[in-house]
């Protein structure tokens, strides 16, 4: 089948930009069904390492003519005992009727029934896969004639294309993660990072920092995104992040970018290693909160680290956080000579040599992160 101009711009171009649409490929869907002249039509996509108790994601499409019908029911159709969807060959068009259980008659004709009570009269189903890591159905339907050879031929055209946009969804799931894991523990420690280029540009900025600071974008897309500060500040930040671009800071510069608050942005070189191509940032920038880990998620941290018993837990919660011994030993409904020996027993079993150094275990260890 050769590829016409409104195939690249209806069809492949919204598969390739699709990945970054939540639910992904809506465009894509529309398009497919207007070429197709389907009524209805839903597009699954489960990935392999997904939980039993994850929901799959479905993308449900409809025609003009039948944007006031109920979307297609892929769990009733799917209940039905048609053949399984994982028995399907990647890549190839099936029918109805290649769908169906002809060697029980009973289901058969249940089977019939619940399709036509569904409106489903015709219908057009196809697997694509992405090397094990991940799966999608197709279901194209119409209600008063076939699909015409043209539309299962672009059906099996676009297959390949799915299955290469799947996979490089799946890459991309795989990103966020990634990003997702790294910037879970950060936050939780109260922590949050900018990349900048050496004009002081906002490359990108995590949750935390978008969450704290104000972002603005110039008139002129040129001059990029950059935080709302102070005038004095920003010229702060601009010759600091010039000056750590171009090596002339050992160290890392502290810059106050909120006296209201106090909030302080440490300013560092950026050093990250980056797959190519990649723009790498010229600095990056840190800023922290005070935030600690909840009490009850603390106490379980360290008395699972340390083999404290709960009181002694909870007690060396309360030091770490700077309470004294004797404000957390009665914080806890403990008497003071009691407390006095829960913290000899904690400082024995953290191997630790007073509440100083008790603070520092704990903040150097696992409980933070609770």
């Amino acid at each position: 089948m050769a590829f016409t101009h409104s195939d690249q711009q209806e069809l492949f171009l919204p598969l390739v930009e699709g990945a970054h649409e939540t639910p992904p490929w809506g465009a894509f869907m529309r398009n497919l069904v207007a070429r197709t002249h389907a009524r209805r039509a839903f597009l699954i996509i489960t990935l392999a390492n997904a939980s039993a108790a994850q929901e799959p994601a479905v993308l449900h499409v409809a025609a003009p003519r039948a944007v006031k019908e109920p979307p297609l029911d892929f769990r009733r159709i799917a209940a039905l005992g048609l053949r399984p969807y994982g028995q399907l060959r990647p890549g190839r068009v099936y029918t109805i009727d290649e769908m169906l259980d002809f060697d029980d008659r009973r289901r058969l004709a249940m089977q019939r029934e619940a399709l036509a009570d569904m409106g489903i009269r015709y219908g057009r189903w196809l697997r694509v896969s992405a090397a094990g890591l991940a799966d999608a159905w197709l279901l194209l339907v119409r209600e008063r004639e076939d699909f015409s050879s043209s539309a299962v031929s672009t059906m099996s055209a676009i297959a390949p294309h799915l299955a290469a946009a799947l996979r490089a969804l799946v890459a991309l799931a795989e990103q966020r993660l990634r990003a997702a894991m790294a910037q879970a523990p950060l936050a939780r420690l109260g922590i949050g990072q900018i990349a900048f280029d050496a004009a002081a540009r906002v490359m990108a900025s995590d949750a935390l920092a978008e969450r704290l600071l104000t972002f603005t974008v110039a008139p002129d897309p040129r001059s990029g995104r950059r935080l709302q500060l102070l005038p004095a500040v920003a010229a702060a930040l601009e010759r600091a992040c010039a000056s750590i671009a171009t090596g002339s800071h050992d160290s890392g510069e502290v810059l106050l970018v909120d006296p209201a608050r106090d909030l302080h942005l440490l300013l560092r070189k950026g050093d990250l290693a980056l797959t190519e191509p990649a723009a790498s940032p010229a600095v990056i920038g840190t800023l922290r909160i005070g935030t600690r880990e909840g009490e009850h998620a603390g106490t379980a941290a360290l008395r699972e680290l340390h083999g404290l018993s709960e009181r002694e837990a909870a007690l060396a919660q309360r030091l770490s956080r700077g309470e004294s011994l004797i404000e957390a030993g009665r914080a806890l409904g403990l008497t003071d000579e009691t407390a006095r020996n829960y913290s000899k027993r904690i400082y024995a079993k953290t191997g630790t040599r007073g509440q100083a150094d008790l603070v520092r275990e704990v903040l150097t260890g696992l409980a933070p992160l609770a």
